[in-house]
């Protein structure tokens, strides 16, 4: 297949660079020295399931160097939504599946409206894995798993294609009919262990160790579930006490990817994580106190470091 990776950070390099192992036509999209280090020594990954160098790699800054691709894995930060997505419009051809792998609950419904709702597959990634430095991408978990489908639920040609040619890349690949239901699902999970480990400033380990404050992530938890239902996403009853399982299950150093770009003095996606779940709350009338008071307290690191 030929694929177009939009962000080839930790999350779209690590799947890309799979795909490309295995044989597919993948192009990177990236910037700055990430890009030269690419282009010059190509993409390393460094991860539990297996090494991965890509080399020579084909990397460029501009998609408008591409044209149309079959996949688009569309993963860069929730806040480069809208520019990412009118960049991707070289990449669209007649049937172009760019398959959103973004954190929050909204990237669907914006890219759609930039690209067409006809090329707009839904999408998670469950991954930890982040540029280590420019050119190598380091896979944290043993665990990397990828999700999509249709928004209206069919299965598609095009969507088996890919999937086949994932698991052929020895990728975690799911096909689902549900996948609204996976999106917030995952965001249960990621908008609340990333409101408070960033907010503490600490892994989940020391979290989980104080009763009180592993008490404030499980809460934090159950206000995003709450929301979900008000949205009428048919969240299955347990899903967040599952979700609350797996926290206890992750591994002691597990951070955010929130809590790493503040520690680095990089904008946040804060407004699309505990921002929506507020925003959608209040809308639903539903209250989410945990999640306004990290909007509040994070606020003046939303942009960066702010200035002393």
């Amino acid at each position: 297949m030929r694929i177009g990776v939009m962000g080839s950070g930790g999350v779209g390099g690590y799947f890309g660079a799979r795909l490309a192992q295995a044989g597919n036509e993948v192009i990177f999209i990236a910037r700055g020295a990430h890009l030269e280090a690419m282009a010059e020594r190509g993409l390393e990954v460094l991860s539990p399931r297996g090494d991965v160098h890509v080399h020579p790699c084909v990397c460029t800054a501009n998609p408008a160097d591409v044209g149309p691709v079959d996949v688009v894995l569309f993963a860069t930060k929730l806040y480069d939504t809208e520019s990412a997505g009118r960049q991707c419009a070289p990449f669209i051809g007649s049937d172009t599946a760019v398959i959103s792998l973004l954190n929050g609950v909204d990237s669907e419904n914006v890219l759609a409206r930039i690209l067409g709702a006809e090329h707009v597959v839904g999408g998670v990634a469950r991954i930890s894995a982040e540029i280590e430095s420019p050119g190598i991408i380091r896979h944290r978990s043993d665990f990397a798993i990828i999700e999509f489908g249709e928004m209206d639920g069919r299965e598609s040609s095009r969507l088996v294609r890919f999937r086949d040619a994932a698991r052929e890349a020895g990728i975690d690949a799911e096909l689902r009919s549900d996948i609204r239901v996976a999106i917030w699902e995952k965001f249960v999970l990621l908008a609340s262990l990333s409101a408070i480990t960033t907010l503490t400033r600490l892994p989940l380990g020391p979290i989980r160790s104080d009763p009180a404050s592993f008490e404030l992530l499980c809460e934090a938890a159950r206000e995003v579930g709450a929301v979900a239902r008000a949205e009428d996403v048919p969240l299955p009853d347990d899903a967040v006490d599952k979700v609350i399982h797996f926290l206890g299950k992750l591994p002691d150093s597990m951070k955010a990817s929130m809590l790493m770009d503040l520690e680095r003095g990089k904008p946040l996606e804060l407004e699309w994580l505990s921002g929506a779940v507020c925003r959608l709350g209040r809308e639903a009338g539903v209250a989410t106190p945990i999640h306004c008071l990290t909007v509040a307290a994070l606020g003046p690191f939303a942009a960066g470091k702010p200035a002393s």
